[in-house]
């Protein structure tokens, strides 16, 4: 099944930008692309919001679940500031995966219009451990990723001049 997505690094420091090039070119080919490891380049530019980081983002198209892949890889470097999303596909939600340093990633089920949802469980047992408005709402907050949303903010503002590209994975 066919979905697509997109990769945004919003902070990466300079000396780490080929290390997310790699990895992201390893999810690709071990996914079945043609795509050699190594060779995809994601057309940096200044991070406006953190003074010596850069930033880049790209567009892919792949199998369902490439997302969680692409985010798996990127964990690794601590430092960065990222999300991946996939769009909902046949039978499978889609999905945004923030990673902020210091709080570590954030996954949630993301609807057809970009909406972050939260599943009827989760909401249940919430209501059942609360005990009063404050802690429902911040609560909430937790559920929604509100805190990583707010860290990333201020990263998300695109600047003038980055590559815009797919990424595809071939089968």
């Amino acid at each position: 099944m066919q979905t697509r997505g997109v990769i945004y690094i919003h902070s990466s420091p300079p000396a780490v930008c080929p290390h997310v090039e790699w990895a992201i070119g390893r999810v690709l080919e071990s996914s079945g692309s043609s795509s050699r490891q190594g060779t995809v380049k994601l057309g940096w530019s200044p991070q406006d919001a953190e003074r010596g980081t850069m930033r880049a983002e790209r567009a892919w198209t792949g199998h369902a679940g490439m997302g969680a892949e692409f985010a798996k890889a990127l964990v690794q470097w601590p430092m960065l500031r990222f999300e991946v999303t996939e769009d909902p596909s046949a039978g499978v939600d889609g999905e945004r995966i923030m990673h902020v340093p210091g709080r570590g990633a954030y996954r949630a089920a993301m609807s057809a219009s970009g909406d972050i949802m939260i599943a009827e469980d989760r909401i249940r047992a919430l209501l059942a451990t609360t005990t009063s408005a404050e802690a429902l709402r911040s609560g909430l907050d937790q559920l929604l990723g509100l805190e990583w949303e707010r860290e990333l903010a201020p990263y998300r503002q695109a600047v003038g001049g980055a590559e815009q590209s797919w990424l595809s994975q071939v089968s």
